[in-house]
């Protein structure tokens, strides 16, 4: 994934490369490479049949393109069912993944959770019950669901009315302590704060919606009547929880559209800002609380009230709920096989972030950061992959320090076929022109009419100066093949094209003759944003 620059944001979606690329023209050249070409680049066959259909060339060629001039790329291509390397291009250079570092937490979790692993939320007491009176301390128990939505909240809250409690005299305690207190990743943006993709971790949060954006809120601004009215600004899930600052105004039909929506540091004041035309679109965004566990207390305590439950004492955030309480309502999340597909499809930081300190918890106690990347690192290194070659500092890929090489990735996708999960792991991959939201993911408009449409499935990746591609594509005779892509350094608004036109020229290509598929043209002003996950582009869809 990669960041905005700055956080402006119309009713227009912005555009991203992967969206762009596919809607605007796209040219190939198809050329059989034959053994006398040039190789460019230092590509590397690794066996009789590579050097005998080309496939080398044809993919120097591509990393040739003058949008890689000084930029670094690490790139393997091998045989899924034998493990053969066909082709590799600076295999063991460490350079940073982005998303693509989404692909061992995944599989990690997998394995150490489980594919029907649930996440719980609870609701729990201490006190005595005394008709409809509960006399003592109402606790919300959370164990890290990035799925849990405002509805679930509610649902909790009317199971403890339906139990007949009308009245709790005592404090409502909100309990995250199965995670620590950390809440931001290592080397996270400071200016992606209150951006969605960068929110909060917390045991205890919300998502707005089935996006499951867990911890923020969306914030819509719908332009006033008349110039020179003050917009009207409304936020879902409805909380009081977020203050609004609306220094924006309306203007003449017509004007310009130049909303900006952000949290001020360290608060839960959320500034709308700029100007809408009369009749315009407005804006939508959304924006990370500060604290996701009081938002969490706050929307429960809510619903209470909504279904007639009047606690009479205060909230008070991190409190661990007592070894002897008893449950009195309880939510389970969609298990883990299920919740991959909104988590990989829509690449969602913070449910990367969330499994890694869930499985940081199973396996040595501790909800950590550390204590999970020590889990998934000692899953890796048991399939193979060289956990010395490389760093991995949040689950995610949103920190600029990881470092990943093609060779590592390669290994990992090689591996994880033998296991016993694979089936659902690799259906939560983004597939290549995949019409459905949620089966295109990320890829969702790239690769469209090719031989990479609803053939390859692959994790998308991006940073300012970094992107990358690793997964799945079976060529024209059949063969199933494993790819990985990792380009960082460039100065190119995108360097997508020339991943599509390597997994495209896979697609294309036999195990005896290359099919050169040359990267589509870059002179479009939509592509300024391209560096941008198209899930990042809200509220633009994949």
């Amino acid at each position: 994934m990669s960041r905005p620059v700055s956080r402006p944001v119309s009713g227009t979606a912005k555009s991203s490369g992967e969206r762009v690329n596919s809607r605007t023209k796209r040219w190939i050249w198809p050329v059989v490479i034959g053994l006398a070409a040039a190789a460019l680049g230092s590509g590397s066959p690794a066996g009789a049949d590579a050097d005998r259909s080309g496939l080398p060339e044809a993919i120097d060629t591509i990393l040739g393109d003058s949008r890689m001039e000084g930029g670094a790329a690490s790139v393997v291509v091998a045989d899924a069912a034998s493990g053969d390397v066909l082709y590799q291009h600076r295999p063991t250079e460490r350079l940073m993944p982005a998303s693509n570092t989404k692909l061992p937490t995944s599989a990690a979790a997998m394995e150490i959770l489980g594919p029907d692993y649930t996440f719980t939320t609870d609701v729990l007491t201490n006190g005595r019950r005394q008709g409809s009176v509960l006399r003592g301390d109402l606790y919300l128990r959370g164990s890290g669901d990035p799925t849990a939505l405002a509805k679930d909240y509610d649902k909790l809250a009317a199971d403890l009315a339906a139990s007949g409690v009308t009245r709790v005299d005592g404090r409502l305690l909100a309990d995250d302590t199965r995670f620590d207190s950390s809440r931001l990743g290592r080397s996270w943006a400071a200016d992606d704060e209150s951006a969605y993709y960068s929110a909060q971790i917390s045991a205890l949060s919300v998502a707005p919606d089935t996006d499951y954006d867990t911890g923020t809120v969306i914030v819509e601004v719908a332009p006033g009547a008349v110039a020179g009215d003050e917009p009207t600004v409304t936020v879902t899930p409805k909380t009081d929880y977020v203050d609004l600052d609306v220094r924006a105004t309306t203007v003449a039909a017509g004007g310009s559209n130049d909303l900006t929506v952000e949290r001020e540091h360290g608060t839960n004041t959320i500034v709308v800002s700029g100007t809408t035309p009369v009749g315009g679109s407005g804006a939508t965004e959304w924006v990370s609380v500060w604290e996701p566990t009081g938002y969490a207390a706050a929307v429960f305590r809510d619903a209470l009230a909504a279904h007639g439950v009047k606690v009479t004492g205060p909230t008070r955030l991190g409190r661990a709920t007592p070894a002897g309480a008893r449950q009195l309502a309880s939510h389970a999340s969609m298990p883990l096989k299920e919740l991959l597909i909104p988590f990989m499809k829509l690449s969602n930081n913070m449910h990367a972030e969330i499994l890694t300190k869930a499985m940081g918890r199973k396996v040595s106690g501790e909800g950590s950061w550390s204590a999970g990347l020590a889990a998934i690192s000692g899953y890796a290194k048991g399939v193979g992959v060289d956990t010395g070659k490389l760093r991995q500092v949040d689950g995610s890929g949103l920190s600029r320090m990881n470092n990943f090489t093609a060779g590592q990735f390669s290994k990992l996708l090689l591996a994880v076929r033998a296991e016993p999960w694979y089936a659902d792991w690799y259906k939560s991959l983004p597939v290549a022109c995949g019409p459905d939201r949620f089966v295109g993911g990320t890829l969702r408009t790239r690769m469209c009419g090719t031989p990479a449409a609803l053939n390859a499935r692959g994790k998308t990746g991006s940073l300012t100066g970094a992107s990358a591609l690793s997964g799945y594509v079976t060529d024209a005779g059949g063969r199933e093949l494993v790819y990985s892509i990792v380009l960082n350094n460039y100065l190119a608004s995108s360097v997508k094209p020339l991943e599509d036109a390597i997994v495209v020229t896979l697609a294309r290509s036999t195990a005896d003759a290359a099919v050169l598929v040359k990267p589509g043209g870059t002179a479009r002003a939509a592509e300024r944003n391209a560096d941008l996950e198209c899930s990042w582009s809200k509220p633009g869809e994949c």
